[in-house]
């Protein structure tokens, strides 16, 4: 990962946990205090193109692709088409060999979810880039919490008192998909997250395939969504923490930048729906009219479409990998009153420019 510069100004927001509930510790001694969000005022420059190889394709080469997974004592399909659950495999034990092979199944299967992880948790955040940096650059995000000193490592926070959270509050529903921060010009690939801290019930995670989304669609509706491309933006996202929400602060200006609606991984070669409605701004060349119209009936598409859908349920030790490329997701925000904690970590590797399905589909340069 090329180094970053940073203008760093003295002022750090600190957080302060207070009337935490009796099943919960302390600020002082709750074991991740360490990792708790932190919002120093650090300026980034903008982001600067790089050439990413994907670890999958490395994977392709081995003589037994899914070699990491001889051990496993249970790999559960979740559904026919998206998830499995894995027990058995320790990820701090997967080699480089493994690691890749690891990236190719999550493309594959677009989400793995890996129970009894306590240990890969537990190693602490420079363990954390270590991984992440197998798998791609390291995107530091622009507007929310993370561990003091270590800004590749964004963090999701929710307790009684404070929310950190890019959370819409004048919404009858919590649910919001997207694919994380796809408004930056090399978006995510294969994320890694975990929680540190979680209600005793509640706070699940749902998450959508959008090679099955787009598979759904007629033949010449998928041909007609493939020759057009989208604006993805985060000035949303920073004006609200301009507003004074989530820590106040904007490291790096926001960006927009225009992706294909459909596109192809490339890996596996499989083609995604590739819009959602937290970052997705408007449809290009569309009048606005036609643009809003096309966007609201994929984004009602995706809400309806229960039956490509998975929910994670976090239990104490798991991590979840998903490939951002072919999948959306969205937190449930659920458990508001068991005035329990929900803490979150995620490693977020960057990945190509989004590659049209379409070759005769040109984006601008």
């Amino acid at each position: 990962m090329s180094p970053v510069e940073t203008i760093t100004q003295s002022t750090t927001l600190t957080l302060r946990a207070a009337d935490r509930s009796t099943e919960e510790a302390t600020e002082e001694t709750y074991k991740y205090a360490h990792l708790l969000p932190d919002f120093s005022q650090d300026k980034y420059p903008p982001l600067t193109p790089f050439e990413h190889v994907d670890p999958g394709l490395r994977a392709l080469n081995h003589a037994d692709p899914r070699a990491f997974l001889k051990d496993a004592t249970s790999v559960i399909q979740l559904t026919p088409n998206l998830g499995t659950e894995i027990r058995g495999i320790r990820l701090t034990a997967l080699d480089s060999d493994g690691r890749d092979q690891l990236a190719l199944e999550v493309a594959r299967r677009g989400l793995m979810v890996f129970r009894d992880q306590s240990d890969f948790i537990d190693q602490g955040p420079d363990a954390y880039l270590e991984w992440g940096r197998h798998f791609g650059r390291l995107h530091i995000h622009p507007t929310s919490g993370h561990p003091k000193d270590h800004p590749q490592i964004h963090l999701v926070y929710k307790d009684v008192k404070s929310t950190f959270n890019f959370e819409i509050e004048d919404s009858i529903t919590s649910t919001v998909w997207h694919s994380d921060v796809s408004y930056e010009l090399q978006p995510p690939g294969l994320t890694t997250f975990f929680l540190l801290s979680q209600p005793t019930t509640g706070g699940d995670t749902l998450f959508t395939s959008q090679v099955s989304t787009l598979k759904k669609l007629s033949p010449s509706f998928v041909a007609f969504l493939r020759t057009l491309s989208a604006v993805h933006s985060g000035v949303k996202q920073a004006n609200f923490s301009r507003s004074g929400k989530r820590g106040g602060v904007v490291r790096r200006e926001p960006v927009e930048h225009i992706h294909p609606v459909v596109r192809r991984h490339p890996v596996t070669g499989e083609e995604p729906l590739y819009v959602n409605k937290q970052f997705t701004k408007r449809i290009a060349g569309l009048k606005r009219e036609e643009s809003e119209t096309i966007l609201k009936f994929l984004y009602d598409h995706v809400d309806k479409s229960g039956d490509v859908q998975v929910r994670v349920k976090w239990e104490p030790g798991t991590v979840v990998l998903w490939d951002n490329r072919v999948t959306a997701h969205s937190a449930i925000v659920d458990y508001e009153n068991s005035k329990q904690r929900r803490h979150g970590a995620r490693i977020t590797p960057q990945a190509e420019r989004p590659i049209p399905a379409s070759n005769n589909l040109v984006l601008p340069s």
